[in-house]
């Protein structure tokens, strides 16, 4: 056995005697009828912040402060410690001639993780830390087990993820990115409702999987007796609010699609589409880019961030570029001198493109939409706008005008990545009834991200849904170049894990 080996078995032999001291612990106090568990309420009348910031004010004055235990040096008959709340931490003094001998006694007992009440006095330490001087203590709850970091640590990756309440506890940076992430899509919703936007909910289950091209999850409904699908997106349930007359609308929430996971991708995820009548995706751009400086400005106090190390900076107006010219610029290939789907894949063909499906039925737009992903998205570092998509890899669009080869569809791209997407919306029912159709056609051919037909969103068209422009923009990812996070697991609370045996 290595030395290695005997280390560990040795760290989890005294690891486990810890969670047995501790329980028994709590069993002692339970016999002593003095069970933390039993406590309901404390009536706590500062926070940490509350009391530093109103120093002046409290000084020697009595509060009541509670938190977590996470650090005591007491020895003899004195010492200090610190508990944690929301808002960060404040030291602790107690001394035993304030307290008595078995009061001491028993906040000795107290472990690194339990949940305390603290009465006393605020007051300063000759190094100038606000703190506050015991006169008495309540314990609320006991931590039965021992913070990892103080044995196991966090080496593997994946603790964190999966215990992300001890990675809460421990780290106060991945604290503060949650916060961040809330103050994020406050600001965003604040952005749109002072544009005279309306928040809406709209179904998670439904019987089509609609609105982009992914693998839905699949489930069943017992008393309908039908399959039902977790949505993918929420466009065609707004864009039939849209032709109901609420003219703009948007929904922030969770989607749902059935593919792999890695530092882009989680199954489910949170999104924001809004939609607004009488506009196109011009319109979409400038929202865009003027919402992401507003939150930058709210949120950050600047519209420049650092994300791994390169500055990316969101001041508006963003950089434009079409498909074809990115596709010129950066693989020396221009679609516009490709008059033919052969002549597309005799390119295709020549420069090792890797497609998504077979070349004999790919046609000249999906190869430029294929060379646009190889050659040109990892060169966008900038915030940028790709604007006029190929028709057939946007069945929801309308046509460029001057140019139906394309769509008035642009995704917005940061460090080589997509964070958003957006139309100039589709709105003549019988031409997306074809689109749908050959969506239909494609899902034959093996494309199980296609669309499905959506027999009710025709007929809300065919009711009428004036010109409309609508985005998508993707939270977890905009909230991950706001706080310089790699990965996705990092702004999610609660990222899929595969479980543990």
């Amino acid at each position: 056995m290595s030395n290695e080996e005997k280390n560990l078995i040795k760290e989890e032999q005294e690891f486990n005697q810890l969670i047995k001291e501790r329980r028994q612990k709590l069993f002692d106090l339970q016999e002593a009828g003095k069970d933390p568990f039993d406590v309901y309420k404390i009536n706590r009348t500062h926070t940490s912040k509350e009391v530093k910031e109103n120093y002046e004010e409290l000084e020697s004055k009595e509060v009541t402060v509670a938190g977590r235990l996470m650090s005591k040096r007491v020895h003899g008959k004195a010492g200090f410690s610190d508990i944690h709340d929301r808002y960060g931490k404040i030291q602790l003094y107690i001394k035993i001639n304030d307290v008595g001998e078995e009061k001491l006694k028993e906040y000795k007992s107290f472990d690194i993780g339990d949940f305390v009440a603290i009465t006393g006095t605020v007051f300063k330490t000759r190094t100038g830390e606000v703190s506050v001087h015991i006169t008495d203590f309540k314990l609320l709850a006991k931590s039965l087990k021992p913070l990892p970091e103080k044995w196991h640590g966090l080496k593997d990756p994946d603790l964190r993820y999966r215990q992300r309440y001890v990675d809460l506890i421990i780290n106060q940076d991945v604290r503060d990115t949650f916060f961040k992430r809330t103050a994020i899509i406050k600001a965003m919703r604040e952005f749109l409702d002072e544009r005279d936007f309306v928040e809406v909910e709209t179904p998670i289950l439904s019987p089509i999987a609609g609105g982009a091209a992914a693998k839905p999850f699949i489930t069943h409904h017992n008393a309908l007796n039908i399959d039902m699908y977790l949505r993918i997106a929420t466009e065609l349930y707004l864009k039939r609010l849209i032709v109901g007359g609420f003219e703009k609308v948007y929904e922030i929430g969770r989607n749902f699609r059935n593919e792999g996971i890695d530092v882009r991708h989680n199954p489910e995820f949170t999104a924001i589409e809004l939609y607004e009548a009488f506009a196109d995706y011009n319109d979409m751009m400038e929202i865009t880019e003027n919402m992401v400086a507003y939150i930058c400005g709210k949120v950050l106090g600047t519209t420049k961030v650092t994300y791994e190390g390169t500055e990316i900076d969101f001041t508006p107006p963003w950089n434009r570029i079409t498909m074809v010219d990115a596709v010129k610029k950066y693989s020396n290939v221009d679609f516009d001198n490709i008059n033919t789907h052969e002549e597309a894949r005799e390119i295709a063909k020549e420069k090792h493109i890797e497609l998504k499906k077979e070349l004999k039925d790919c046609t000249k737009g999906d190869i430029l939409n294929a060379f646009f992903e190889e050659f040109c998205e990892h060169e966008l570092i900038q915030p940028t706008f790709v604007m006029d998509y190929p028709v057939e890899i946007s069945p929801l669009t309308k046509k460029k005008r001057g140019n139906e080869e394309y769509t008035e569809r642009f995704e917005g791209f940061i460090f080589g990545r997509e964070i958003c997407n957006a139309y100039s919306e589709l709105n003549d029912p019988i031409v997306q009834k074809e689109r749908f159709v050959q969506q239909l056609k494609e899902r034959e051919l093996g494309d199980d991200e296609a669309y499905m037909m959506d027999e009710d969103f025709i007929n809300a068209l065919e009711i009428g849904m004036p010109p409309t422009g609508g985005l998508g923009i993707g939270i977890d990812r905009l909230v991950m170049f706001l706080t310089d996070s790699s990965s996705i697991r990092d702004v999610l609370l609660f990222p899929t894990m595969k479980p543990t045996k």
